[in-house]
Protein backbone atom coordinates (compact mmCIF):
# COMPACT_ATOMS: atom_id res chain seq x y z
CA UNK A 1 0.00 0.00 0.00
CA UNK A 2 2.95 2.17 0.32
CA UNK A 3 2.89 3.22 -4.02
CA UNK A 4 3.30 6.77 -4.73
CA UNK A 5 0.71 8.00 -7.68
CA UNK A 6 2.10 11.81 -7.64
CA UNK A 7 4.39 14.28 -6.01
CA UNK A 8 2.37 14.51 -2.94
CA UNK A 9 3.60 10.81 -2.13
CA UNK A 10 -0.66 9.70 -1.96
CA UNK A 11 -0.91 5.64 -1.69
CA UNK A 12 -2.46 4.54 -5.27
CA UNK A 13 -5.87 3.79 -3.07
CA UNK A 14 -6.32 7.11 -1.95
CA UNK A 15 -5.79 8.37 -5.23
CA UNK A 16 -8.13 5.71 -6.85
CA UNK A 17 -10.97 7.22 -3.87
CA UNK A 18 -10.20 10.67 -4.77
CA UNK A 19 -10.23 10.51 -8.54
CA UNK A 20 -13.83 8.58 -8.39
CA UNK A 21 -15.37 10.81 -6.10
CA UNK A 22 -14.78 13.96 -8.05
CA UNK A 23 -15.54 12.63 -11.49
CA UNK A 24 -19.05 13.31 -12.61
CA UNK A 25 -20.64 10.01 -13.66
CA UNK A 26 -24.17 10.92 -12.41
CA UNK A 27 -23.59 13.56 -15.85
CA UNK A 28 -22.62 10.12 -17.91
CA UNK A 29 -25.87 8.36 -16.27
CA UNK A 30 -28.22 11.22 -16.74
CA UNK A 31 -27.15 11.20 -20.67
CA UNK A 32 -27.66 7.60 -20.73
CA UNK A 33 -24.43 5.32 -20.11
CA UNK A 34 -24.70 2.27 -18.06
CA UNK A 35 -22.13 1.90 -15.05
CA UNK A 36 -19.72 -0.55 -17.54
CA UNK A 37 -19.36 2.54 -19.87
CA UNK A 38 -18.81 5.24 -16.97
CA UNK A 39 -16.43 3.08 -15.90
CA UNK A 40 -14.66 2.42 -18.89
CA UNK A 41 -14.54 6.33 -20.08
CA UNK A 42 -13.28 6.71 -16.22
CA UNK A 43 -9.90 4.26 -16.94
CA UNK A 44 -9.79 6.01 -20.28
CA UNK A 45 -9.46 9.40 -18.80
CA UNK A 46 -6.82 8.21 -16.30
CA UNK A 47 -5.00 5.55 -18.62
CA UNK A 48 -1.68 7.69 -17.81
CA UNK A 49 -1.77 7.94 -13.93
CA UNK A 50 -3.44 4.15 -13.99
CA UNK A 51 -0.72 2.58 -15.80
CA UNK A 52 1.84 4.65 -13.22
CA UNK A 53 0.55 2.23 -10.78
CA UNK A 54 0.73 -1.24 -12.64
CA UNK A 55 4.52 -0.02 -12.93
CA UNK A 56 4.96 -1.45 -9.47
CA UNK A 57 2.07 -2.91 -8.21
CA UNK A 58 3.13 -5.91 -5.57
CA UNK A 59 1.47 -8.85 -3.82
CA UNK A 60 0.32 -5.76 -0.69
CA UNK A 61 -1.05 -4.09 -3.68
CA UNK A 62 -2.99 -6.97 -4.88
CA UNK A 63 -4.06 -7.54 -1.49
CA UNK A 64 -5.52 -4.04 -0.76
CA UNK A 65 -7.17 -4.38 -4.28
CA UNK A 66 -8.67 -7.71 -3.49
CA UNK A 67 -9.98 -6.08 -0.53
CA UNK A 68 -11.54 -3.12 -1.88
CA UNK A 69 -13.46 -5.35 -4.28
CA UNK A 70 -14.86 -7.55 -1.71
CA UNK A 71 -15.99 -3.91 0.57
CA UNK A 72 -17.17 -3.17 -3.16
CA UNK A 73 -19.38 -6.16 -3.39
CA UNK A 74 -20.57 -6.05 -0.10
CA UNK A 75 -21.80 -2.62 -0.49
CA UNK A 76 -23.72 -3.81 -3.64
CA UNK A 77 -25.48 -6.40 -2.38
CA UNK A 78 -26.52 -3.93 0.52
CA UNK A 79 -27.83 -1.60 -1.94
CA UNK A 80 -29.57 -4.19 -3.83
CA UNK A 81 -30.94 -5.50 -0.29
CA UNK A 82 -32.54 -1.79 0.32
CA UNK A 83 -33.79 -1.72 -3.15
CA UNK A 84 -36.03 -4.49 -2.65
CA UNK A 85 -36.87 -3.63 1.12
CA UNK A 86 -38.13 -0.22 -0.22
CA UNK A 87 -40.25 -1.96 -3.15
CA UNK A 88 -41.65 -4.38 -1.20
CA UNK A 89 -42.97 -1.43 1.33
CA UNK A 90 -44.58 0.08 -1.72
CA UNK A 91 -46.70 -3.96 -2.28
CA UNK A 92 -47.85 -4.14 1.10
CA UNK A 93 -50.86 -2.75 1.94
CA UNK A 94 -52.35 -2.19 5.66
CA UNK A 95 -55.44 -3.07 7.35
CA UNK A 96 -56.46 -1.78 10.26
CA UNK A 97 -58.93 -4.74 11.08
CA UNK A 98 -60.26 -2.76 14.31
CA UNK A 99 -61.90 -0.05 12.40
CA UNK A 100 -64.92 -2.06 10.84
CA UNK A 101 -67.52 -0.67 8.54
CA UNK A 102 -70.94 -0.53 10.20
Amino acid sequence: MKKIINKKNEPWFKWLTRELNSYEAFQDFESGKNPRDVAEDFISRNSTAISEVFENFDEEDKDTLDQFLKLTECEMHVFRILEKQIELRKKVRFVDFKKRKN
